[in-house]
């Protein structure tokens, strides 16, 4: 098989055969397979998939959800079924054109790249969308050091091992591109593509999707960085924590015990305000010293902790 099309989809009945006729169109001369994954539609996308099944013999596949979970469900879905040597992921909304696979195509395989990213330069977008779209993509860049401008954008190309190494769930559909890279796969291009505008139904994201990606990100880059060796941040911050507030606990009870051996009138120690600053960050010390000593030894129980990729290897 030479290319795989991955498509979750939810309430696109409308946009379905159009879609499928324009992949047929660009790719009747080459070996290819649709993978449709119904995200729980209420429409009756699932018996237009049905319908364009038997229309297009041996060239579609299909996985409908029972309820919808999401993109990235979708997307996780649809990467196991895969088998072309070359994986596409695209909309159903035809905002992606399909003219752009076989380009694409070419751009991976001639640059030797793991993986190639559409970035939608001119979009048909309002700037209520535009603009968060922006600085999402600014704060991805500075986070992941990858220099796309076009994180989310739903036309991507990969090469076959790439969809296989990664697990994509909750909502990291967005940042494909890091999970690519943190399996070992950091031959990562761009492509700039054609943003069609939307031609039937309405958008199936809402405003909370920025927030939601910010968290994603947070998330990815804590576990990109510590998964493996969280004692490194929780030891760390526990220490230092524990270590100023137990000096600060010290000078407190220092300077009370010089001022009893001089005479000196002073407070009661339980009178002054920063003796319970230094008690109570030597408890949050001592608690963060004592997460990341679990974190490590849930880390070390997980069985794929030593997975690691090899691209070559002798004798």
């Amino acid at each position: 098989m030479d290319i795989s099309i991955v498509i979750p989809l939810y309430n696109e009945a409308e946009s379905l055969p159009e879609l499928m006729a324009w992949i047929d169109r660009v790719l009747r001369d080459r070996e290819y397979e649709i993978v449709f994954v119904d995200d729980g539609s209420k429409d009756n996308s699932w018996d237009v998939i049905t319908q364009l099944s038997y229309k297009y013999t041996g060239k579609v596949k299909a996985i409908r959800f029972a309820r919808n979970y999401g993109k990235s469900a979708g997307l996780q879905k649809g990467f196991e079924e895969a088998t072309g040597k070359v994986v596409f992921t695209m909309d159903a909304d035809l905002q992606d054109s399909p003219d752009e696979i076989l380009v694409m195509e070419k751009e991976l395989l001639d640059k030797g790249l793991d993986l190639v990213s559409g970035w939608k330069k001119k979009r048909h977008d309002p700037l209520t969308k535009t603009i968060p779209t922006k600085l999402y993509n600014w704060m991805t860049r500075r986070v992941s050091g990858i220099m796309l401008h076009d994180f989310n954008c739903g036309l991507k190309c990969y090469k076959l091992d790439v969809v296989k190494a990664i697990e994509v769930q909750g909502e990291m559909h967005r940042y494909i591109p890091l999970l690519a890279k943190d399996a070992g796969f950091d031959k990562i291009g761009e492509y700039v593509v054609e943003h069609q505008a939307r031609k039937y139904g309405t958008t199936k994201f809402g405003l909370e999707r920025f927030t939601n990606g910010m968290l994603d990100l947070m998330t990815i880059a804590f576990v990109q960085r510590f998964g493996r060796k969280p004692m490194h941040l929780f030891g760390f911050l526990g220490t230092l924590t524990f270590a100023l507030s137990f000096l600060l606990f010290a000078t407190i009870g220092g300077y009370k015990v010089y001022a009893m051996s001089q005479g000196l009138e002073a407070k009661n120690i339980t009178e002054i305000s920063a003796f319970y600053v230094a008690l109570t960050g030597m408890v949050l010390g001592s608690q963060l010293f004592l997460s990341g000593f679990i974190a490590e030894m849930v880390s070390r129980t997980n069985p794929s902790r030593t997975d690691y990729r090899i691209s070559e290897k002798l004798g």
